[in-house]
């Protein structure tokens, strides 16, 4: 194995040896580096011995006494992405509609991508080395999309002979403690009822180093033809579902302290029941899997509201959001409304890009926006969530855009006026209302 080196900062330890863009990394202390999981785990063991190919096919060697080496690479990877090799019943992607950017195609299941970034892994792709690397290297936490813990069934789900198989990594990875958040995405009549309060209880046996197991509810696009025939959950079916994770969460929780197993914020909604208050969530191990995203923002913006006395500088803005967070929105916005006089509008955008059966705002596009917001009265600028964007970390217009490709400086200027990424943090959604620092 052999890694390409992009470029190496002027003056480091590397550059003083000769080492330039193009050369390849080969060894680190004799070991071979295939990724920056290899790489920073062996050079914490200082001071190391680097071997290094360079473009006339000179092999150097030398030892460096800093983590600080200068070599820069291309990605965290340093090489391919790896594709998933399911056909899951449920995959979203294969629910998207033709005409879209490439990259919104691509299925990834990459472990590194699990420890890098919080990826869910199927578990499908993975290797006897990379198992072996995790284990021995003690990578925690790994993210396992598991859906169901009946090997036949998985199999069915996924579309993949070997799904079942590889459910035994699971406990090989506990067994050797590391430590495990996993999901199920659940259809009606398919891995839900007794298939869920089996793979619940298999699950709760290697706790602890399975820590959380978020359950979701499968999400479906008005374009599923040809595809297997999914059913959407009901108010009757979300309910039922919340009721088998809550007999087992209140048994687990009084032996453990906590309830493992958690329903997201969308099978609440769905069965339009109250959402729980911030105990019932542990700390929030799921909160990116949308299980207390609800009730955190909540309890986030009253405390905000509570600690800040200022002078509204916006007189009338408006907020954008999907049909989930609308109630919670709204409420929210009244609130300052009442104590900062801040006139705010709230609306409700619906997805009639993949239907309305797509409720979340991260799946919102541009165009929705747009169409239900021309003829709108927005005020001095527009919220929207920063999760309707492509880039959840920036809240630049310059670089952000929309599922569909319009980018936030297009939506200004269509509908003349500001609009401001909001992230699902209270305190910044009441700073943006209010417009102070």
């Amino acid at each position: 194995m052999s890694v390409k080196i992009s470029d190496v900062k002027a003056f480091s330890k590397c550059w003083f040896h000769g080492i330039r863009a193009g050369d390849l990394l080969l060894t680190v202390n004799g070991k071979d580096i295939e990724d920056i999981l290899d790489y920073d785990f062996y050079m914490s063991f200082l001071p190391v011995e680097m071997e290094f190919k360079l473009k006339n096919g000179k092999i150097v060697s030398f030892t460096v006494n800093s983590e600080n080496t200068g070599l820069v690479f291309n990605t965290y990877l340093m090489d391919t992405q790896r594709h998933c090799k399911n056909k899951c019943v449920f995959c979203f992607i294969d629910q998207l509609p033709k005409g879209m950017r490439e990259s919104l195609y691509f299925k990834d299941d990459d472990s590194r991508l699990s420890f890098l970034f919080g990826n869910y892994i199927t578990l499908t792709n993975i290797t006897e080395h990379e198992i072996d690397r995790i284990i021995s290297m003690h990578i925690s936490p790994i993210n396992i999309s598991v859906h169901t813990m009946n090997p036949e069934l998985r199999v069915k789900m996924m579309n993949n002979r070997f799904a079942g198989e590889k459910l035994s990594i699971i406990k090989r990875l506990a067994d050797a403690g590391i430590k495990i958040n996993t999901q199920l995405v659940l259809c009606p009549g398919i891995n839900d009822g007794e298939e869920l309060k089996y793979s619940i209880e298999e699950l709760a046996k290697l706790y602890p180093s399975v820590q959380s197991i978020a359950c979701v509810p499968v999400g479906l696009t008005k374009f599923r033809e040809g595809l297997f025939e999914l059913k959407p959950y009901t108010k009757e079916t979300a309910g039922q579902t919340i009721d088998i994770i809550e007999s087992f969460t209140n048994d687990f929780n009084k032996k453990h302290g906590i309830r493992l197993c958690y329903p997201s914020d969308e099978f609440f909604l769905l069965a339009e029941r109250p959402l729980p208050d911030e105990d019932y969530y542990d700390d929030y191990p799921q909160i990116d899997n949308g299980v207390g995203l609800w009730t955190s923002l909540r309890d986030e913006f009253i405390s905000a509201v509570e600690n800040t006395n200022v002078e509204a500088v916006n007189k009338k803005i408006s907020i954008a959001t999907g049909v989930a967070a609308y109630p919670l929105i709204k409420e929210l916005s009244d609130m300052a409304s009442e104590k900062f006089g801040t006139e705010i509008s709230v609306y409700k955008i619906i997805n009639n890009f993949f239907g309305e059966s797509i409720t979340v705002a991260g799946l919102l596009t541009g165009q929705d926006l747009l169409e239900q917001l021309k003829d709108k009265e927005l005020g001095e600028k527009l919220l929207i969530p920063l999760v309707m964007t492509i880039d959840y970390t920036s809240h630049s217009t310059d670089k952000n855009k929309f599922l569909d490709d319009i980018t936030l400086k297009e939506a200004e200027k269509y509908l003349n006026v500001p609009v401001i990424p909001t992230a699902n943090n209270g305190e910044e959604l009441l700073k943006n209302m209010l417009g102070v620092e």
